[in-house]
C-alpha cells in the first residue's frame, strides 16, 4: 500500500476551507492514508469480514482465512469449492460466508469484472458492486477509499463518521446523511482525507497504518 500523491493537497484545502477541520488537521499532523497494493477480491473480503465488528475482530477472522486457503491461494475459484461449513470455521457468519460466496460467484461468472474496476467511475463501481447480496453503500466507500484510492469519499452511513462529526461540529445528536452530505460540501474534492481525519479524531484508523 502507498500514500496516494493527493493527501498534501487536500490538507491545504480542508486547512483554508473549514476551521473545524483546521484544527483537527493541526492537532492530528500529516495524513498517514494508504490505498491499493490489494488484489481487488481480497480485500472485498476483508471488507466483507469488517463488516460490523471490531478492528481486532476483523483481523482474526482474515487471519483465520488466510491460513485456511494458505495452499490454494484466496482466490474465486477456492471460495466457491469450499464448503460454507469450512467458511463459518473462520470464524464468518452464514450471512458473510454467503456474501463472499456471492461475489465469488459473480467474478466468476463475469458479472463483476474486477480487472477493469480501477478505471472505472466511482458510480460504475457501486452499480456493479451493490447488486450482490450483502454489499452496501459502506462497503463499496471502503473500497473506493482505501484499495481504489478515490479523493472524494463520504461513507456518510458510518457510525464513526457521524460520532465524529456531532462531536466537532457541536451537534445535538448524530447528524443523519443529508446533514453530513451538507456539512461536508466545502470538503471537496477531498472528503476521504476529511473523513480519514474524523476518524482519526477519535482513534486509530487501521486501514491507513
Amino acid at each position: 500500500m502507498k500514500s496516494p500523491r493527493y493527501l498534501r493537497a487536500a490538507e491545504r484545502h480542508l486547512v483554508t476551507t473549514d476551521p473545524v477541520m483546521k484544527r483537527i488537521i493541526t492537532n492530528h499532523g500529516r495524513c498517514t492514508l494508504k490505498a491499493g497494493g490489494m488484489d481487488l477480491f481480497n480485500a472485498l473480503v476483508r471488507i466483507v469480514v469488517s463488516q460490523q465488528i471490531s478492528g481486532k475482530a476483523a483481523n482474526a477472522i482474515s487471519s483465520k482465512i488466510e491460513k485456511r486457503f494458505a495452499k490454494t491461494g484466496l482466490t474465486p475459484a477456492a471460495i466457491l469449492q469450499a464448503r460454507n461449513e469450512s467458511l463459518r470455521g473462520c470464524g464468518l457468519s452464514a450471512g458473510k460466508a454467503r456474501t463472499i460466496k456471492a461475489i465469488a460467484k459473480a467474478i466468476n461468472v463475469g458479472q463483476l469484472d474486477i480487472e477493469r474496476m480501477p478505471q472505472l467511475e466511482s458510480e460504475a463501481v457501486a452499480e456493479q458492486l451493490l447488486p450482490i447480496v450483502g454489499i452496501g453503500p459502506w462497503s463499496v466507500d471502503m473500497l473506493l477509499m482505501f484499495v481504489l484510492g478515490r479523493p472524494d469519499v463520504l461513507p456518510v452511513g458510518d457510525f464513526g463518521l457521524r460520532s465524529a462529526v456531532k462531536r466537532h461540529y457541536e451537534l445535538k445528536e448524530l447528524p443523519n446523511a443529508d446533514h453530513i452530505t451538507t456539512l461536508a460540501e466545502p470538503w471537496r474534492p477531498y472528503r476521504t482525507v476529511a473523513t480519514w481525519y474524523l476518524w482519526r479524531s477519535l482513534g486509530p484508523v487501521p486501514q491507513s497504518e
